[in-house]
C-alpha cells in the first residue's frame, strides 16, 4: 500500500493548496487515517513539502510535454510521480507503474495512457527537458514571476541568495535552555548521543540532520527547544529584565514565550486568538516547567483581556504573509498573492495601534514579523512612528533568509 497511498493524499494535497488551503492543515487531516504507517506519514510529508518546493520547474516540465493540459488532478498527478521520479530514491518502475494505476480510477481512465507515455518520455529525455526547463524563471527560481519581479526590485543586491535560500529543505536548529546548559555542554551531549551539530552562538545549535525530537537529549525536560536561528533572535532584542510584566501578543505556538521566561524571571501574559493554538503554547509551557497566564482573545480587543494594568514590554509578533518561511512552509509560495501583504499590514496598524495603549510610558515594543515584503515590515514601522508622536524607533533588523535562518524583521520602538 505505502507507495500508492503516499502518492494518491499528496496529490490530494497539492491540489487542495492550489485551491487556496494550507498544507499543515490539509495534512493534520490525511495524517487521521488509521491504516497509514510512519513510513506512510513521513512520505506523505515529503511528496507534498517537496513537490511544493519545486512546484515551479514540476509544473514546466508537465507543460513542456504536453500540447493541451490535463484536467487538475491528472496534472497534479503528474507533479507528484515527476517528484518521485527525479528527487527521491524511489524505483522509477514502481513510479510509473503507481502514477498508470491512479490514473485509471480518474475521468474513467481517459488520461492513463497519457501519464505513462509522459512519465517514460521523462525518463528518457531527462537531461534535454530540464535544461529547457529551466530557461524560464518560474521554474528555475520556484517562486511565481510577480513574487521575483518584487525580490529583484525591493532586494537588488540579495535577491539572488534569497531564492536560492528558499529553495532549500530547512535546516533543524535547537534553542538551548539557559536556565540549564548552553550549546557548548549541549554539543557534547548531542556527540555522545551520536548526533551531529554545529554551534551558531552561545545558546544555539544546528543539526547536521533532523531528528526526532524523542531522540533529543533532554527534550522531554525541558532543556532545548526547536526554533528557528532567525526566530531566536527576537527576545535578545527585547532583552527581558526579571520582574518585568510582559505581554507576547498572538503568542502561538509559544516558542518566543518560552524563550521570555527562560531569558528571566517575568510576569508573562500571552495572548491567542485560536483555542487549540493557545493549547500548544500551554504544552510547551509545561514541557519547559514555565508559567504564564494565557488568554483566547484577539489582542485588539482590548475589554475581552485586558486589566488596564500596563505593560513594561510588547512582543508583538504580529500576522503576516509568512514570506520568509517558505523554506518550511514551500505552499506559502503559491498561495499568496501580490495584493496580500498591504492586506496584512492594514491588519497589523489595528493591532499594533491597540496593543500600544497597553504599553506604559518608558516602556517597548518589539514589532516582528516572519515576512520579508517591505509593506508589513519597514513600512509598517514608518507609519507606525508617523501616527504615535509618543514613539521612538530604538533599533531595528532585516534577517534574509539564507542557509542557517529563515526571513524576519525586528524593529524595538520606545515608549517615551
Amino acid at each position: 500500500m505505502s507507495m500508492a497511498r503516499a502518492q494518491q493524499l499528496a496529490v490530494h494535497a497539492i491540489g487542495e493548496v492550489l485551491n487556496g488551503r494550507n498544507l499543515s492543515e490539509v495534512l493534520v487531516q490525511a495524517m487521521q487515517y488509521p491504516e497509514l504507517s510512519a513510513a506512510d506519514k513521513g512520505a506523505l510529508q515529503d511528496l507534498s513539502h517537496g513537490s511544493l518546493r519545486h512546484l515551479g520547474m514540476l509544473r514546466q516540465l508537465v507543460q513542456q510535454m504536453t500540447k493541451t493540459l490535463p484536467p487538475a488532478e491528472i496534472g497534479n498527478l503528474l507533479v507528484i510521480a515527476l517528484y518521485q521520479l527525479h528527487f527521491t530514491r524511489n524505483a522509477a518502475h514502481a513510479v510509473v507503474n503507481e502514477a498508470v494505476n491512479h490514473a485509471r480510477q480518474l475521468h474513467g481512465g481517459r488520461y492513463q495512457k497519457l501519464v505513462n507515455a509522459l512519465l517514460r518520455r521523462f525518463l528518457r529525455e531527462r537531461e534535454t527537458l530540464l535544461a529547457s526547463a529551466l530557461k524560464q524563471n518560474e521554474a528555475r527560481y520556484n517562486l511565481p514571476a510577480w513574487w521575483l519581479n518584487y525580490l529583484k526590485k525591493h532586494y537588488p543586491q540579495h535577491w539572488h541568495n534569497m531564492v536560492t535560500a528558499m529553495a532549500q529543505h530547512p535546516p533543524m536548529t535547537l534553542r538551548i535552555n539557559r536556565r540549564y546548559t548552553d550549546a557548548e555542554q549541549y554539543q557534547a551531549k548531542l556527540t555522545a548521543a551520536g548526533i551531529p551539530a554545529r554551534i551558531l552562538d552561545t545558546h544555539s545549535v544546528m543539526l547536521q540532520q533532523a531528528v526526532a525530537v524523542q531522540k533529543l537529549p533532554d527534550f522531554a525536560a525541558g532543556h532545548v527547544s526547536v526554533q528557528d536561528f532567525g526566530a531566536q533572535q527576537a527576545i535578545p532584542m527585547l532583552n527581558p529584565q526579571s520582574g518585568e510584566r510582559i505581554l507576547d501578543a498572538c503568542a502561538a505556538p509559544g516558542g518566543k514565550t518560552g524563550h521570555i521566561l527562560e531569558w528571566a524571571d517575568c510576569d508573562v501574559t500571552a495572548l491567542d486568538i485560536d483555542p487549540l493554538r493557545l493549547k500548544r503554547v500551554q504544552d510547551n509551557l509545561q514541557r519547559l516547567q514555565q508559567r504564564a497566564h494565557l488568554h483566547c482573545a484577539d489582542a485588539k480587543e482590548l475589554h475581552s483581556w485586558y486589566d488596564n494594568n500596563t505593560f513594561d514590554a510588547i512582543l508583538a509578533d504580529v500576522p503576516c504573509t509568512a514570506s520568509g518561511v517558505v523554506k518550511r512552509h514551500p505552499d506559502i509560495k503559491w498561495l499568496r498573492q501580490p495584493q496580500d501583504s498591504r492586506k496584512t499590514a492594514l491588519q497589523q496598524e489595528a493591532l499594533l495601534d491597540s496593543l500600544w495603549l497597553t504599553l506604559k510610558s518608558g516602556g517597548r515594543l518589539l514589532l516582528a514579523t516572519c515576512s520579508i515584503f517591505m509593506e508589513e515590515n519597514q513600512q509598517q514601522l514608518t507609519h507606525f512612528l508617523t501616527r504615535h508622536a509618543d514613539a521612538r524607533q530604538r533599533q531595528s533588523r532585516v534577517l534574509l533568509p539564507d542557509s542557517k535562518q529563515d526571513g524576519f524583521f525586528y524593529a524595538l520602538i520606545d515608549k517615551i
